[in-house]
């Protein structure tokens, strides 16, 4: 007993295929693209090198401006500029982020003459200790946060930002 597909069958069997790669087809991409980045590996606590030496550091803070390079967001690949605040607290060298917490402007140390030992942030006042303490009273919601920081060859090199340690 043998079966016959009709031609109707058939053209809907064929339909339903092509429709079910078409739909696949169209699908796979936006499920990769999601996927993909939740599944990418990410280079863990990289450093980057600066030109600042660490013998020349102070316990004034100094700006250090860095660059990270091939920075990888999804697949767009760019060179990402940064700045930092770095001094030496005793034998430590410290790094502080100069975003400020209150808007995410940028914070100058000495920038104000009435606070001149102090981060300022010109845009609503903001002040820091020269530890990134936010100052009671000004804008600041928390202290600047901290990157981390390693010499090597005798040269600071800058990792991620963190919640500052330094602050109790």
């Amino acid at each position: 007993m043998s079966s016959k597909v009709s031609r109707r069958q058939f053209l809907n069997y064929t339909l339903m295929g092509v429709g079910g790669f078409m739909v696949s087809a169209a699908a796979m991409p936006m499920i990769r693209f999601a996927v993909d980045p939740v599944l990418a590996t990410s280079a863990g606590a990289d450093f980057v090198p600066t030109d600042q030496k660490a013998d020349d550091v102070t316990d004034t803070p100094v700006r250090v401006d860095f660059t990270i390079k091939d920075r990888k967001d999804a697949w767009y690949k760019s060179d990402v500029s940064n700045t930092a605040w770095v001094y030496k607290q005793g034998d430590t060298v410290v790094a502080l982020s100069p975003v400020c917490k209150h808007l995410g402007c940028t914070v100058n140390w000495g920038a104000d003459d009435t606070h001149p030992d102090e981060y300022y942030c010109p845009c609503h006042g903001g002040r820091y200790e020269k530890n990134g303490k936010n100052i009671p009273g000004t804008p600041p919601t928390g202290p600047l946060d901290q990157y981390e920081v390693e010499i090597v060859d005798g040269y600071v090199h800058l990792g991620k930002t963190m919640p500052n340690q330094l602050v109790k």
